[in-house]
């Protein structure tokens, strides 16, 4: 019985482990993973995960993005959406649309891109909401 417990363990330290892309590896077609990402080649399609993702200098995305947390030194161009933090180093060069969380940029890094910032959007969603909604309910007593 206790053999079974560590053997279930051990498969989910797996699931969630990181996974390399080389420099020198191209992958032409969709990424789907559950754990981390490492990616040092080059990526051209669609790449989704519910891990971070660290792209290197030499690594290239083409495509769409779709994750937590993203982490670049190299090239992305196409569509990124993040429910976390995007981190741009001076290295990174970004092109597209981007939508996150939050946003870190070092100095010397290239943004450009339509940027949207996921949780400064619904807070301002939800206060017009709430005004829309008060100003027919005072035109009616006044």
């Amino acid at each position: 019985m206790f053999s079974e417990n560590k053997k279930d363990k051990q498969m989910t330290d797996n699931i969630s482990g990181k996974n390399t892309i080389a420099q020198g590896t191209k992958i032409i077609g969709d990424v789907n993973s559950e754990g981390d990402l490492r990616i040092d080649g080059i990526i051209e399609g669609n790449v989704k995960t519910s891990g971070k993702v660290a792209v290197g200098k030499a690594g290239f995305i083409k495509g769409t993005l779709n994750g937590t947390d993203a982490h670049f030194e190299g090239k992305f161009s196409g569509k990124l959406a993040l429910s976390g933090t995007l981190t741009l180093m001076s290295s990174a060069h970004i092109e597209g649309e981007v939508v996150a969380g939050k946003l870190a940029v070092e100095p010397g890094a290239t943004f450009n891109v339509t940027c949207a910032m996921k949780g400064a959007v619904k807070e301002m969603n939800n206060g017009g909401q709430a005004t829309q909604q008060r100003k027919p309910e005072s035109e009616k007593t006044a």
